[in-house]
């Protein structure tokens, strides 16, 4: 009852905050026209979107109501597939709605002040954020009551149900942030490398033909593809920890196995409200210093990670006891490892740091030492992360007793993962703000406004692309964190439908274990492959009709003629929708082939292995992705000679290749590790009972 409040809550916190953004006024008439031809677009993409996913999830629905039928999965297991899914769209479809609404506001506003330009895309950036977590949390309440109240099931069997949505949510979170990366990045490249490498024409500037289709990318696939993502991670963390909290407890008499299944929800809950005061505390004055606006929403980010900090001590020991304690610090070191990992990818992708300023001074002697310098960095970068998940699962595992028992400390894990994702209402929303401030520069630009207006909203989505690094860091983060709880979950389930028949060897002498680590190490980069070339293929058919209008449209040069926006929109929207299904087939087709080949322990190292190698490659294209961005930022702002400058030219290179890098690949290799996790889950059953070795 109290997630189910913490759900109403954020949700009626969204609406206030989306009523607060659409009272605010859109500016002129043509900045109003600009701002309603990418909303269009955007739900143009989105409704043929949902054509495609549409007969998958109805034919995955049918996939597993023939397994149910048969004994493999529960009745259940089907009904949360698509019930994941469909909340998971929702929250990309309301954060989309709210974000399209606010890029002539952001810049309307940006007139009068950068604090009231930060305001707007800062609240609306709430919307996104809180109407993830009030979905997320409604959806495991919903599903709570009704399995425990109305089918009155034991504790186990609840868990083990709610996981399996996460099958649901993890399948249109691929698709969302996949087909939305492919269609931002594919526009935003073909813009950049024809418009201002070729013709020398600003950013944004109206005579270019795929203006609109950018901008329109910027929110199927940095706000409608987020919003999925992070709903998916938000939801998988507090189910997994739920399900091994169950299996953690199943022996201690002194504690009752439900009260492990309240302590991730209500923490869930307990982080809306300190996401709520947090955001209150996000504003800022007029410098467009970086350092400055970075501090205004590291003010709110950090409280609210305080008040959990201070909160989780009295609910953990209330609800388990002061003799596990223990569990608070597992939590605490969750919420520590989010601020760091926060921290690292700031200082890293961040212009206020040396990193990205040493990255823009590689420009100067051409965009191939920019390449190679954005390369090294963003490896380098994996390091700290790595260190940081590291400590943090040998502190959660220790904390919450994992050396009496291992469920427990895998438990401990799990924790440490909500723990992270706990303030995700407030984190999301300075994430989600970025795009909405993109997307008004861009409004700025076409619609003539003061250049002091274009130089306040470059000041808010510069710091844009910075939060977006973190947030996309969190979402990485707490992605190995659950990935690994995810592992043990597997571990258990097979245990549970295989009884005496399993066989368990987790040794990596295991042949069968081995061969699956290095497929399951592989695929984050074949998936990446996969991907990046989908960025590729579409964006060249962008540069082709932009060079096209460009040579044929008499005037257009000139300003005297209008491009064809519409042409643009729609080669992006056919490029993205087809080139998505590839990838995503390959996350949900690999576990269960790995499985019915190698049988169980296969599946094992193909988890171990894409877990791995999936965390460090993500870390690695986010990092380097934002610094490439930041760096072109950086030499607009005036530096190495400034916009239309040589370093500036190279400076856009890198940054067409980061693009893909943070905006498709990346951030989608957190989605895999899991996804594979829960597939592997739901076809456990298939595989103990059919596999070949």
């Amino acid at each position: 009852m109290l997630t189910l409040f913490g759900s109403v809550i954020a949700l009626i916190f969204a609406f206030t905050r989306a009523r607060k953004v659409v009272s605010f006024p859109v500016g002129n008439e043509l900045m109003g026209k600009i701002s309603d031809s990418i909303h269009v677009g955007a739900m143009a993409y989105l409704k043929r979107q949902y054509h495609v996913l549409i007969p998958f999830f109805v034919g995955m629905f049918v996939v597993l109501l023939l397994m149910a039928a048969t004994g493999f999965l529960t009745w259940f297991v089907p009904f949360a597939f698509i019930t994941g899914g469909f909340f998971s769209g929702l929250s990309g479809f309301v954060g989309m709605q709210i974000a399209t609404k606010a890029n002539a506001r952001t810049a309307a506003a940006c007139q009068t002040g950068l604090n009231n330009g930060l305001k707007v895309a800062f609240s609306a950036g709430s919307v996104m954020g809180f109407t993830v977590v009030g979905l997320g949390l409604l959806d495991i309440s919903i599903w709570y009551l009704l399995l425990s109240v109305v089918f009155k099931l034991p504790v186990e069997d609840i868990t083990s149900a709610m996981l399996t949505f996460g099958m649901g949510a993890s399948s249109m979170a691929l698709f969302a942030r996949v087909g939305g990366g492919i269609y931002t990045k594919a526009a935003d490249v073909g813009a950049d490398l024809v418009g201002k490498v070729e013709a020398g024409i600003p950013e944004d500037d109206p005579r270019n033909p795929a203006v609109i289709a950018d901008n329109v990318g910027d929110n199927v696939g940095d706000v409608a593809g987020m919003g999925a993502d992070l709903y998916e991670s938000y939801v998988g963390a507090i189910v997994s920890a739920c399900a091994l909290g169950v299996i953690a407890f199943n022996k201690i008499e002194s504690v009752d196995r439900v009260n492990a299944v309240v302590i991730p929800m209500v923490l869930a809950a307990v982080g809306v409200l300190a996401s709520i005061l947090g955001s209150m505390l996000v504003r800022t004055g007029e410098s467009t210093n970086q350092s400055t606006l970075l501090k205004a929403l590291r003010r709110g980010t950090n409280t609210s990670a305080v008040l959990i900090a201070i909160v989780s001590l009295p609910l953990v020991v209330s609800v388990l006891g002061k003799e596990f304690i223990g569990i608070y610090l597992a939590i605490l070191s969750g919420l520590l490892a989010g601020v760091l990992i926060g921290f690292f990818t700031e200082y890293f992708t961040s212009d206020t740091y040396k990193p990205t300023q040493h990255l823009a001074k590689q420009s100067l002697t051409g965009s191939g030492t920019l390449i190679i310098g954005g390369l090294s960095l963003g490896m380098l970068s994996t390091a700290v992360p790595v260190i940081i998940i590291a400590i943090c699962v040998m502190a959660a595992y220790q904390f919450s007793g994992g050396f009496i028992d291992s469920t427990r400390g895998l438990y401990g894990i799990a924790l440490a993962a909500v723990g992270m994702l706990s303030t995700l209402g407030i984190t999301l929303a300075t994430d989600a703000y970025g795009p909405i401030a993109d997307n008004a520069g861009g409004i700025a630009e076409m619609a003539g406004l003061d250049p002091e207006v274009r130089k306040r909203t470059d000041a808010l989505d510069s710091l844009g692309n910075t939060t977006a690094a973190t947030g996309k860091g969190f979402a990485i983060g707490s992605a190995a964190l659950t990935a690994l709880a995810l592992i043990a979950s597997y571990v258990e389930k097979v245990q549970q439908v295989g009884g005496a028949s399993v066989e368990l060897d987790m040794s990596i002498m295991n042949p069968t274990v081995l061969i699956g680590i290095f497929i399951g190490t592989c695929l984050p980069f074949v998936f990446a492959a996969l991907t990046m070339s989908s960025v590729g293929k579409a964006a060249q058919s962008i540069v082709v009709e932009v060079r096209r209008q460009f040579r044929e449209i008499k005037g257009l040069m000139e300003g005297k003629a209008e491009p064809d926006y519409k042409t643009c929109v729609d080669i992006c929207t056919k490029a993205s929708l087809r080139e998505m299904i590839l990838p995503t087939a390959l996350a949900i087709v690999t576990p269960i082939i790995t499985g019915l080949i190698l049988g169980y322990n296969g599946v094992i190292g193909l988890l171990g292995g894409a877990t791995a190698s999936g965390f460090v490659m993500a870390i690695f294209m986010a990092n380097a992705g934002g610094a490439w961005d930041n760096s072109k930022k950086y030499i607009e702002s005036g530096n190495h000679g400034g916009k239309g400058s040589e370093a500036h030219k190279a400076a856009v290179v890198g940054d067409t290749v980061g693009d893909p890098f943070k905006d498709t690949s990346g951030p989608s290799i957190n989605i895999l590790i899991k996804l594979l996790s829960m597939v592997s889950i739901v076809f456990a059953a298939l595989v103990v009972k059919f596999h070949i070795f």
